[in-house]
This record gives structure tokens, sequence and C-alpha cells, in this order.
């Protein structure tokens, strides 16, 4: 098994004894993770990344005092395990569990901080640290790394601010801090291939334009492949309904097809991340309701824990590797400047986030007519505040471009990924320690409560993708009078043009769409059997 997995070039061989007893320490630590988060979760400070992270650096601490100070690890993984095996389900999840009618029906403002705000975050921090890493001597880095720096660092993670908000009391600080932080994963993985994978060396107009050019292409034929694996899975479940005569049939077709859209992107040099999120949306919308309902419980839980063992599965592993001896030797003569890197660089994460989270706020809101929708000042305090930490995308992002060969690991590299596992640390035991208590005392009650919600993951992943308010619905009782003149729809959809795609968007998805994928009213939840005949 080991010499397998040597093989495969996603860990160090070593005898199989010894890979053995090392999986089964790793597994029980694993364990221990999950059972000490469970102890603290009504704890003010702690949450579960820190636990695995305190775990990790535990556990290094001792391999490292036992060994001599030769090694902190348990086990060593290449890049290629994080990207090939444990990023996948963390982002599907996110995806196949999106709240979807918050997220819409705040579409605009959530791309507006995932996607513009990224770019903006990633522009401050690449060009920030052009001018202030050769002023700590570090001069030796090229334009390619210090872009790659801004795509690494643009990379949020708030599991730990999603931890401590509630979804019925505050359902627009839930949307905005969970849509942002997908997309905002999803658009930093985007540019960060299209960097690594494009020539920058001699920077011009028609370079720059080129880079746009692809990043743009990147992103479109990404989504495009995560929607059409999303929709073929749910035409092939419904079709041949595997329900009938076994379960198992259905979850593992689920599971595979979400797998093998983030594989195809890879083989087609796209983005794996940004297509099985969208896979996962899609999947959610229409393939999860042509299956039993055994099979909606069973896929529903089964991504979530896949999701969940990856997540802290990469926190406790950075926790080891930041005692690796070997990176920290390249810095031995030098460490200010690894920490020099360090602060400039949280300084200019810091930067970044407000300068675009606050704008586009007051933007939004003025785009906004009901006060209860608008962002107000502590909830966009509690977003800046939400993107400061940085987790498991970041970390296996850098780990790609800076130890991504056998000759990789140069002073240079290992002055980044050290400066990296620094941030990652820092911003999430400080930071993720501090969350709690921070947006406790931003937002300790909303008055905006809305118990129409959904009030737990099964429920809202049965909501359609997007819902209508009264409002809504009215209007589209109206439009189907014959009386109403044309002046009507136009008015309506100037005056609020979101809700009229949606009704559009609705009225397509009914007549096109789910006759012939499946979703929400074509299958019964009780007996499995179809409600609808197909057309």
């Amino acid at each position: 098994m080991g010499s397998i997995g040597a093989g495969c070039g996603l860990m160090t061989s070593e005898p199989e004894s010894d890979f053995v007893h090392h999986i089964a320490l790793f597994a029980a630590l694993l364990c221990a993770c999950i059972v000490i988060g469970h102890l603290l979760e009504e704890s003010k400070w702690m949450n579960e990344s820190i636990t695995a992270l305190a775990i990790g650096l535990g556990t290094g601490s001792v391999i490292l005092l036992t060994s001599g100070g030769k090694s902190s690890h348990i086990l060593e993984f290449k890049q290629e395990f994080f990207f090939i095996y444990l990023l996948p389900p963390i982002i599907f999840n996110a995806g196949f569990q999106v709240k979807k009618k918050q997220f819409f029906q705040n579409f605009t403002t959530i791309t507006s901080f995932g996607a513009f705000g990224t770019l903006i975050s990633f522009a401050i921090i690449s060009f920030g640290a052009t001018r202030l890493f050769p002023k700590l001597g570090i001069d030796y880095l090229d334009i390619k790394d210090y872009l790659a720096l801004g795509a690494i660092f643009s990379a949020t993670d708030s599991v730990c601010t999603l931890q401590v908000l509630n979804q019925e009391e505050t359902p627009l600080l839930y949307s905005l801090v969970f849509g942002e932080g997908v997309v905002n994963d999803a658009t930093s993985v985007v540019l960060f291939n299209a960097i690594t994978k494009f020539d920058l060396s001699d920077m011009n107009t028609i370079i720059a334009l080129k880079f746009a050019g692809n990043f743009l292409s990147l992103f479109v034929l990404s989504t495009l492949l995560g929607v059409s694996v999303g929709l073929l899975c749910s035409f092939t479940i419904r079709t041949l309904y595997f329900g009938r005569n076994s379960t198992d049939r259905e979850v593992s077709l689920m599971i595979l097809m979400a797998y093998l859209s983030y594989v195809l992107a890879e083989v087609f040099g796209l983005s794996g991340i940004l297509t099985v999120f969208f896979c996962g949306i899609v999947m959610s919308h229409y393939a999860w309701h042509n299956v039993t309902m055994n099979s909606q419980v069973t896929t529903k839980h089964a991504f979530a824990t896949m999701s969940f063992i990856a997540e802290i599965f990469i926190f406790m592993y950075v926790g080891m590797d930041s005692l690796d001896v070997g990176k920290w030797r390249f810095v031995n003569n030098s460490p200010g400047k690894s920490f020099g890197a360090s602060v400039v660089l949280l300084g200019l994460i810091m930067i970044g986030r407000a300068c675009f989270v606050f704008p586009i706020s007051i933007i939004s809101n003025l785009t906004r007519t009901s006060e209860r929708e608008k962002i107000g000042f502590k909830q966009q305090v509690t977003v800046w505040w939400s993107g400061l930490m940085r987790g498991a995308v970041s970390v296996a992002l850098a780990y790609k471009k800076f130890t991504g060969s056998e000759e990789a690991m140069q002073p240079a590299n290992a002055l980044l990924i050290t400066s990296t596992i620094i941030v990652v640390l820092f911003s999430t035991m400080v930071f993720g320690l501090l969350t709690k208590p921070i947006v406790k005392f931003l937002m300790p009650q909303s008055p905006n409560v809305d118990h129409s919600q959904p009030s737990s993951p099964t429920t809202s992943i049965m909501m359609p993708l997007l819902e209508y308010n009264a409002h809504v619905l009215e209007t589209e009782i109206r439009d189907d009078d014959e009386n109403v003149p044309i002046t009507t729809s136009l008015h309506i959809l100037f005056n609020n043009p979101t809700n009229t795609i949606h009704r559009y968007w609705r009225k397509f998805d009914n007549a096109i769409m789910r006759p012939v994928f499946g979703g929400r009213g074509f299958i019964s939840y009780v007996t499995g059997s179809r409600d609808v005949p197909l057309i």
C-alpha cells in the first residue's frame, strides 16, 4: 500500500509496516480532533479549525523531539494530494449545501464581494508586496511570484464566522459571508491557474489583455463544464431511475459524477474548483430531487462528512508542517525576513478587504429600497472580519506553487512557504479565537429575524433554486392577465430587475428544465415514484 502511494506521487515511500502504523496514528488524531472539537463546541474561543491546528502543532512538536529534530510529520504528502483528494469534497459540499434562496436573492452583492472584491484584494496584495518586500531585503522574486502571492492570499476562510452566525437571525449576513466565501475560493483558484499557466515575464498591454481573456475563458468554461456534468447526472438518474432496485447506485453515481466533474476540468486545463462548485449547485437543484428519500439523506450527510474530514485533515497537517525543519533551515540565517513578509502580508490582507467590503456595501445599499435589506455598518465589519482568516485553499495553492517539483525547495520558495504557514497559523489561531466574541459583540441579536427561512440544511436544500416573495407572486399573477399592459412588465423590470429575472427563470425552469432533468415536484418524497411523466 505504501509503495502504491509512493508510485502515485502522493506520499513519500517508506516500509509498508511503518506506513500502516502512521496511517493508524493519523486516523486516531483525526478522531481526537472530532471528539475534542465537540467538547469545545460551546467554548467562547475555540472552534474545530483551531482545535485541528493545535493538535497538529502538539503532535508535530512531540514527533520533532522524539526524532531528534529530523522530522515533524507522521506522513508527508505532496501538494497533488491536496488538490486531487482533499479540496474537491470541500468545494463541492459548499455548492451542494448552498442556501439557494438567499444566495440568489443577494446574487449581485455576493458576486461583487466574491469576484470583484477578490480581484481588488489580489491587486492590492500583489502591488503592495512588490513595493514592500524589497525593503525587507526580499528582492529575488519575479512578477509571477508576486501575482501568485496575491491570488494565494485573496482566498478567504470564513468557517469560523459561519460557526457563530445564526442563519435564522441574520439571513442576509449569513448569505453574504457564505456566498462570498465560496465565490471567492473559486475566483482565487481560477486567477491562480491563469497566472501559473501564462507567461508574464514581459508584461505589457497586449499580454495584460490576453491574461484577462484567459482568466474570463477559464471562468466561463469551468462553469459550463460543471453545469453540464450536473445536468448529465440529473438526466441519467431521472431517466434510468436507479432507486427502483438500489439506492446504492444512486448515491454512488452522484458521488462519482461530482468527482468526475473535477477531474475532467483538470484534464482540460480548467479550474476544477469552479467546476465542482457549480456541479454541486446543479445537482442539489435537479439530481438530488430525482433520488429516493433514503438516497437524499445519505448523499447530504455523505458530502458534508467528506468535506468535514478533509478540512480538519488539512488544518492538522498544516500544524505539523509548520514545524518542518527542512523549510525553516533555508530561512535560519534570516528568520526576520520570513516574519517580516508575514506581517506585510497580514497588513495587506486587512487593507485589501477594507478597500472593497465597505465601498461595495455602500453601493449595494444605494440599490436597496428596504431598510431591512440594507447592509448595516456592524454587518459590514462582520463581513470584513470574516475574510481575514486564511485556510485550506491558501495552503493548497501555496504548496502547489512553491513545492511543485523536486528542485523547488529553494530559499525563495522556502521563505514564501514559511510566510504562508505563519499567516495561516496567526490568522486562524488569533483571528479565529477572537471571532466568537467579536461577532457576538457586533451582532448580539439581529432585530430582522426572518423565521420563514429554512431551519435545517435538509429544508434549505429542498427550496427551489430561485424563490419568490409575495410581491413577485402577485406580479406573476398580474402578468398572466391579458388585460395588464406591457408597460407594467417594463416598469417592474426597471424597478425590481432581480425579482423579474427570477420570475422569468422560474418559468423557463418549470417549462423546459424540470420536465427533462427532474427536480422538486417530479419525484414523490414518500413513495419514490414519479409524479409527472417525462415529456
